[in-house]
C-alpha cells in the first residue's frame, strides 16, 4: 500500500543496518522493540517518540530486529509473523515517524551484554537523546536488560528514557501480538483489527494458477503465502491495492476442497477489474470473515454461493469507517472507482 503523491509525505528512511544509518537521524529519539503487528499497544510507543521528538525538534524512529528473536532462537518452530518488515515500515512512516532502523539479529548480536547495546549502539554509535520501550522489553544476552536497566544507564550516559505500561482494550484486557494470531487463525479478523488500530494486511506477488476461477466468472489473483501463516481457512471480504490504487475484493484462503484439495494458497477475486496481474505484488487487507471453506456437490452450487459471497464482501466493504487516524492514512490512496480510499464520517475527527 502506497500513499497518494499530494501533499508530498515527508522523508522516511529505512535503514537495515548500522552502516546504512543516516546522519539524519542522529541524536533522535528511538522506540525499541519487536513491534511485531505494530498494535495498539506498540502505537502508544510510537507516540510517545514523536512526542518526545517534537519536544525537542529531533527526528523519531523505530528500532526493531530481524529475523524476530522468537524466530531466531527456535528456526525450527513456525512462528506466524504478523508484519514482516516491509509491512512494518508501511505502517510505521503511515503513523509519521522520521524512519526505521532495522538491526539483524544474529548469534552476534544476541551475544552482547545489556551494556555493550545501549553504551555502543545507543549512546555512542546512534547518540540518541532519549529511549521509548514498553514495559515488557528485555534485551542484551540471557535478556539481562531490563526497562529499568535501560533507565538507569540513560541518567549515566545523558539520555532520557519512558517506559510505555501495558494499554488495555474496552474489556481490560492487555492487547498483545498473541492474541492478535489467535484471533486471526480463528477467522475473527474483525477483532483482531480493533486490537491493531487498523485493518490487517499481507503482500504478495501474484503466481500463475490453474486459470479455474476464469472458468467459473470469478479469475483470482493467486498469491502463496509464509507456510507459517495461522489465517483460519475460509472467504473474506477484501481490500486489495494494485499498482497504488484500491480495489474491493472477495478471496479464498485455503485448499479448494471442492477441485484438488492442494496446496494452501491466498485467491483474491477484484472486482470489476480486468488486466494481468501477474507477477504484480499485490497488498490484501483482511475486512470480515464470510464463512468457512467447504466442499460443494456441483459447479452450480459453488457459483451460486460465490455470487453471495461477493454480495456479502460488496456490503461489508461498502459500510467500512476508519479504525483510526492510522487506519485513515494507510488507505489515503485513490481508488478503482475515483472515490476516497477509506472515508471518514463528519464526526470521526481523523481527516
Amino acid at each position: 500500500m502506497s500513499h497518494s503523491a499530494e501533499p508530498a509525505p515527508k522523508a522516511f528512511h529505512l535503514a537495515n543496518s548500522l552502516d546504512e544509518f543516516p546522519d539524519t537521524l542522529k541524536g533522535g529519539v528511538v522506540g525499541i522493540g519487536n513491534f511485531d503487528g505494530v498494535h495498539r499497544g506498540h502505537q502508544a510507543v510510537l507516540e510517545r517518540v514523536m512526542e518526545e521528538a517534537a519536544s525537542r525538534s529531533v527526528p523519531g524512529y523505530l528500532m526493531t530486529f530481524e529475523p524476530h528473536p522468537r524466530a531466531f532462537f527456535a528456526p525450527q518452530k513456525p512462528f506466524f509473523r504478523l508484519t514482516p518488515p516491509h509491512a512494518k515500515a508501511e505502517i510505521v512512516r503511515a503513523f509519521g515517524l522520521d524512519g526505521m532502523l532495522v538491526l539483524p539479529f544474529d548469534a552476534d548480536f544476541a551475544a552482547r551484554e545489556a551494556s555493550e547495546f545501549v553504551e555502543h549502539i545507543l549512546a555512542q554509535r546512534l547518540g540518541i537523546v532519549h529511549a521509548v520501550t514498553g514495559y515488557d522489553f528485555h534485551f542484551g544476552r540471557k535478556r539481562s536488560g531490563t526497562p529499568d536497566y535501560l533507565r538507569s544507564s540513560g541518567e549515566t550516559l545523558g539520555f532520557g528514557v519512558s517506559i510505555v505500561e501495558r494499554v488495555h482494550d474496552e474489556g481490560g484486557e492487555t492487547i498483545s501480538s498473541s492474541r492478535i494470531r489467535e484471533d486471526i487463525a480463528k477467522g475473527e479478523v474483525v477483532e483482531a483489527n480493533a486490537l491493531l488500530g487498523y485493518r490487517w494486511f499481507v503482500e504478495g506477488e501474484v503466481q500463475g494458477g490453474d486459470r479455474r476461477g476464469r472458468e467459473l466468472g470469478y479469475p483470482t489473483a493467486n498469491i502463496a503465502l509464509d507456510p507459517a501463516c495461522e489465517i483460519a481457512h475460509g472467504i473474506y471480504a477484501v481490500r486489495v491495492v494494485i499498482d497504488g490504487v484500491l480495489h474491493d475484493g472477495v478471496a479464498n484462503y485455503g485448499r479448494r476442497p471442492t477441485f484438488d484439495n492442494g496446496a494452501v494458497v491466498l485467491e483474491v477475486h477484484v472486482f470489476d477489474f480486468k488486466g494481468d496481474l501477474y507477477g504484480k505484488t499485490l497488498g490484501v487487507t483482511f475486512v470480515s470473515y464470510l464463512r468457512g471453506e467447504e466442499k460443494f456437490a456441483s459447479i452450480d452450487a459453488l457459483i451460486a454461493q460465490m455470487d453471495l459471497d461477493s454480495a456479502e464482501a460488496r456490503a461489508a466493504i461498502a459500510s467500512l469507517r476508519p479504525l483510526s487516524p492510522l487506519d485513515l492514512a494507510l488507505y489515503d490512496i485513490p481508488r478503482a472507482d475515483d472515490g476516497p480510499g477509506l472515508q471518514a464520517p463528519d464526526d470521526a475527527g481523523a481527516a
